[in-house]
């Protein structure tokens, strides 16, 4: 299976996946509104490949084949703040007084 692989400008580390390049008939239009402009990053074979991108094959072929599309969203965020504040022996959020 071959798939054209898109990224966005509005986030960091999201990606679209579709079935034919420049075909975003299955994307809903909501999703694609919020994506922005789809910038095309590669072609992909998922034949020789167990993985791409950290995303299971089987799992990629099944949302494109029942969808026409994969959303990949980016890994989240560690909060270096609450996680520093947790070693201090403080609360992870501060205490907001106004």
């Amino acid at each position: 299976m071959l798939c054209a692989v898109y990224k966005t400008r509005k986030k960091q580390g999201m990606y679209l996946y579709v079935v034919k390049k420049g075909n975003f008939d299955d994307v809903p239009a909501p999703l694609l509104e919020r994506f922005g402009h789809p910038e095309l990053v590669t072609l992909l074979s998922l034949d020789k490949r167990d993985k791409a991108a950290g995303i299971d094959k089987k799992k990629l072929e099944e949302e494109l084949t029942s969808n026409g599309f994969y959303l990949q969203m980016p890994p989240k965020e560690d909060d270096l703040l609450s996680s520093h504040r947790e070693a201090l022996g403080l609360s992870s959020t501060p205490d907001v007084k106004f």
